[in-house]
């Protein structure tokens, strides 16, 4: 049986936000590693949290590493490239509003998955698998394939496999070839949590129902549609699809909210609550991480154990 160890496969990046005095504040950020941050959070000390990626052997990417380890993230499953480094983000406000800008083409997580043998030793450790549609965007085609066979196969052998399709098109070549990714990933799933917003845009569905339908249709085995604070959809493979509410929350920062959701929810699943429990916790951490700038939001200010 695989230790404990929760596997989170992306990209990180640098983020930079604007700060007073036309200063730029530095962090870090990326869907995965929100998650794993999250997932940090909320489990137990009996957990190890890893992240699997690609980093430069830059001073940026030093830094990051030192970061991740000094934040309880493990790093021995990512690997250095002498010729890349890290991705870069920037956040800037206009009248309120947030806009990004991004610099990842030479970001060394792009060939995260070129060391074939290292990701399947990875997930070969881990009883938690984690990857999100980022994480397949970033990849050349035939590594895209290669992770996913990768993930089906670990699904197979009954680890928890997660995938959070997280949409971003203008990453993908076409959207044709989205579609189809996705679709792909989803019969590696055996939890899907996808965000209803996106999912509609894409696929055309109807309501967060007709969403988590599709979702188990393709293969996931539960599924959580997330929907930006509104209602979500709670379903399992052999059971009725449920919409569950929750108070609204007036956010600070809205980033990484549904990144927050997913650690928070399955945090409580591998602690033994039901779908409809974890979902609650899920909703009671991203609730207070939009109540704070960033997507990392420091242990200490959410009120969370682990």
């Amino acid at each position: 049986m695989s230790e404990k160890l929760f596997l989170a496969i992306g990209e990180a990046m640098v983020e930079l936000s604007q700060a007073e005095g036309g200063l730029w504040r530095m962090s870090y950020a990326g869907d995965t590693l929100n998650t794993a941050w999250y997932v940090r959070a909320c489990l137990p000390s009996d957990w190890r949290v890893s992240f699997f990626t690609r980093l430069g052997t830059d001073p940026f990417s030093e830094r990051m590493l030192e970061f991740l380890g000094s934040n309880d993230i493990d790093t021995q499953f990512i690997a250095r490239d002498p010729d890349r480094t890290v991705g870069l983000y920037s956040i800037e406000l206009h009248d309120g509003e947030r806009s990004f800008s991004y610099w990842r083409g030479q970001s060394a997580a792009r060939r995260l998955a070129d060391d074939e043998a290292a990701l399947e030793a990875a997930i070969d450790a881990a009883a938690v698998v984690y990857f999100s549609g980022i994480t397949l965007a970033i990849l050349e085609p035939d590594r895209r394939t290669a992770l996913l066979r990768l993930v089906g196969k670990a699904r197979a052998a009954g680890k928890l496999t997660v995938f959070d399709p997280n949409i971003r098109s203008r990453l993908w070549e076409n959207v044709e070839t989205m579609r189809a990714s996705l679709s792909s990933a989803a019969a590696t799933a055996a939890i899907a949590l996808p965000s209803f917003d996106d999912e509609a845009s894409v696929f055309g569905d109807a309501d967060i129902e007709d969403c988590a339908a599709r979702w188990l249709r393709n293969g996931a085995g539960e599924v959580v549609v997330k929907n930006g604070g509104g209602p979500i959809a709670v379903a399992a493979a052999q059971g009725a699809i449920r919409r569950m509410s929750f108070d609204s929350v007036k956010p600070v920062d809205s980033t990484g909210a549904g990144d927050s959701f997913n650690g928070g929810y399955l945090a409580a699943r591998l602690g033994g609550a039901s779908p409809e429990e974890a979902a609650a916790q899920g909703h009671a951490v991203a609730a207070r991480v939009v109540r704070h700038p960033g997507a990392l939001v420091p242990r200490d200010k959410l009120g969370l154990t682990g």
